[in-house]
């Protein structure tokens, strides 16, 4: 029977990774962290104050664009589909041309409405839209 020599304890410390090392670079890179995390500045966003003292103001627009939150459509409380729509915000224009149209549109009504009848918007000529959000 053969005897196992163990020639000292060098050859157990070669199979282990010295840690060490890379314990300091994450206690740099988290102190570091620590130490910028306080003069990152937050983003804010202000929004415009409105410039309108009451409701009264907002419906004076002959163009009132409405849409529920099944996506119907109405233009001065008259139902309408997106074909319609086209036609009659030409007709629009060309009556009032000064006139912005006003959009209430419902938060459940899709995003894809509200990009359809914007396109529908700029189309007939108009070069704004007021997006009227009303508080719940």
């Amino acid at each position: 029977m053969r005897k196992k020599k163990y020639t000292d304890d060098n050859s157990l410390d070669e199979n282990l990774i010295n840690l060490t090392p890379l314990i300091d670079v994450v206690f740099v890179v988290l102190i570091s962290f620590i130490l910028i995390a306080p003069l990152l500045e937050i983003e804010h966003i202000q929004l415009a104050q409105s410039t309108l003292k009451s409701d009264k103001n907002l419906s004076k627009s002959p163009i009132i664009l409405k849409v529920n939150k099944d996506n119907s459509i109405l233009i001065n409380n008259r139902l309408v589909s997106f074909l319609e729509l086209k036609d009659i915000l030409k007709e629009k224009k060309r009556q009032n041309p000064n006139q912005i149209p006003q959009l209430y549109h419902d938060k459940n009504a899709t995003f894809g409405t509200y990009q359809s009848i914007k396109n529908l918007v700029e189309i007939a000529g108009f070069e704004t839209l007021d997006v009227i959000l009303q508080p719940e």
